[in-house]
C-alpha cells in the first residue's frame, strides 16, 4: 500500500472519530454552561416542579369549577399557598431570630437558672456520673460552666444564627418556588408531555411507567410526610406564640425539622411544657400542654388517612434525604432532599424488582404487578 492510500484510509477512520469527539465536547460545554447559569435557581425550580405535581389534582378540580380557566385556577392556588405558608413562616422566622438573640442575651446576663439534677441521675447508663457533675456545676454557677464550654457554645450560637439567616433565604426561595409552580400549572399539559417524553428517552419503553411511579411518590411524600410536618409545626408554633413561649420561632423550626425527619415533635414539646409549668400560670401551661399533646399525636391520625397502609418509603430514606438536603441546599433542601431521595429509592426498587422477575413463559413480564406494588 502506497503512502497516499494509507493517509486516505487513516483519514477515513479518524475523521468521523474527531468529528464525534468535537460534537460531544461542544454539547458537554453547552450543558455545563447552562447548568452554571441555572445553578442559583436549581433548588427553587426543582421544588417548584415538585409542588406543581403535588398540587395538580387540586388545580384540576378548581379549573373544572371555574369552567376551564386554568390561569385563574393557577393564580388562586398560588395566592392561597403564599398566604397560607409564607406569611406565617415570616412571622416564625422573625421570632426565630429574636428568640436566638433572647437566649444569647439571657445567658450573657446570667438570668437563666438551672434546677438541681434528679436524685437518680447516677443510675443513668453511660452518661449518669459525668452528667451529674456538670449539672451540679451548672446549677451552682451557670456562668462558670458556660465559660468552660465557651468554644462549643460559640460554635452552636453561630450555627443557630446561620440557620436563622439560611431559613430567611430559604423562605424567599420557597416563595419563588410557589410562583414557579403556578406558572408550570398553567402549562401543565405541555410540561407533562415533555416530562413523559424525557422519561421514555432515558428509560426506553418503560419510561412512562417510571414517570407514573415518580408522580405517585411525589404525591405521597409531599402530602403524607412534608404536608403533615408543616401542619404540625405551624400548629405547634401557633400555640407557642399564643402562650407567649420565649423563642417561639426557634422551637417551631426545630419542630418542623424533627417532624420532617420522622422523629416527631415530642423532643421539643416536653421541655417547653416543663418550662411553662415552672414559669407561667397554671391555666396557660395546662392549655398549652393539651394543645401540644394533641398536635404531637396529629400525625398518627393524618398519615393513615393520606397514605393508607404504610409509608411511601422507609423512614431512613426520608431521614437521610431531609438531613442531606438541608446540609447541601439549606432550608429548602429539607423538602427537596426528602422527595428526590424518595423518588430515587422508588425507581431503584422497581428496577431491582424488574431484574428479579424476568419474562414469564408466555412472553409477558411481571413489571406491571411489581410497579403496582411499588406505587401502593
Amino acid at each position: 500500500m502506497n503512502e497516499p492510500d494509507r493517509i486516505t484510509r487513516e483519514k477515513a477512520y479518524t475523521g468521523p472519530v474527531i468529528d464525534t469527539a468535537i460534537r460531544i465536547g461542544v454539547i458537554a460545554l453547552l450543558i455545563a454552561l447552562c447548568f452554571n447559569i441555572l445553578r442559583p435557581f436549581l433548588s427553587p425550580v426543582i421544588w417548584g416542579i415538585i409542588l406543581a405535581i403535588a398540587l395538580y389534582p387540586a388545580f384540576r378540580r378548581l379549573s373544572g369549577v371555574l369552567g376551564g380557566r386554568v390561569k385563574w385556577a393557577s393564580a388562586i392556588i398560588t395566592a392561597v399557598m403564599l398566604l397560607a405558608i409564607i406569611l406565617p413562616s415570616i412571622k416564625m422566622v422573625g421570632s426565630l431570630i429574636d428568640g436566638t438573640k433572647y437566649i444569647s442575651e439571657r445567658i450573657q446576663r446570667n438570668e437563666i437558672k438551672v434546677p438541681l439534677p434528679p436524685d437518680n441521675i447516677d443510675t443513668w447508663p453511660l452518661i449518669g456520673k459525668s452528667l451529674k457533675s456538670v449539672w451540679y456545676e451548672a446549677s451552682a454557677d451557670l456562668t462558670a460552666t458556660l465559660t468552660r464550654f465557651q468554644p462549643q457554645l460559640k460554635a452552636m450560637m453561630l450555627w443557630l444564627m446561620k440557620s436563622a439567616m439560611g431559613t430567611v433565604v430559604g423562605l424567599v426561595q420557597f416563595a419563588f418556588s410557589i410562583i414557579i409552580a403556578g406558572i408550570l400549572l398553567v402549562n401543565v399539559r405541555e410540561g407533562g408531555i415533555m416530562a413523559r417524553a424525557l422519561f421514555v428517552r432515558l428509560a426506553g419503553e418503560r419510561g412512562a411507567d417510571f414517570a407514573d411511579i415518580s408522580t405517585k411518590t411525589i404525591h405521597n411524600v409531599v402530602k403524607g410526610i412534608l404536608g403533615v410536618a408543616i401542619i404540625q409545626a405551624l400548629l405547634a408554633g401557633s400555640g407557642f406564640l399564643v402562650a407567649g413561649v420565649p423563642a417561639a420561632g426557634l422551637w417551631t423550626f426545630l419542630c418542623l425539622f424533627l417532624a420532617i425527619i420522622q422523629i416527631g415533635i415530642f423532643p421539643v414539646v416536653i421541655p417547653v411544657i416543663i418550662y411553662m409549668f415552672s414559669s407561667a400560670d397554671i391555666f396557660t401551661a395546662g392549655f398549652l400542654t393539651g394543645w401540644l399533646i394533641l398536635v404531637s399525636l396529629l400525625d398518627n391520625l393524618l398519615k393513615p388517612i393520606i397514605l393508607g397502609r404504610g409509608a411511601p418509603v422507609p423512614m431512613l430514606v426520608i431521614f437521610l434525604g431531609a438531613i442531606g438536603g438541608f446540609l447541601s441546599m439549606g432550608f429548602i433542601g429539607l423538602f427537596v432532599g426528602a422527595v428526590i431521595l424518595s423518588i430515587g429509592f422508588k425507581l431503584f426498587r422497581v428496577w431491582l424488582d424488574d431484574l428479579s422477575y424476568p419474562n414469564t413463559s408466555d412472553g409477558s413480564d411481571n413489571f406491571s404487578s411489581e410497579k403496582s406494588k411499588a406505587v401502593s
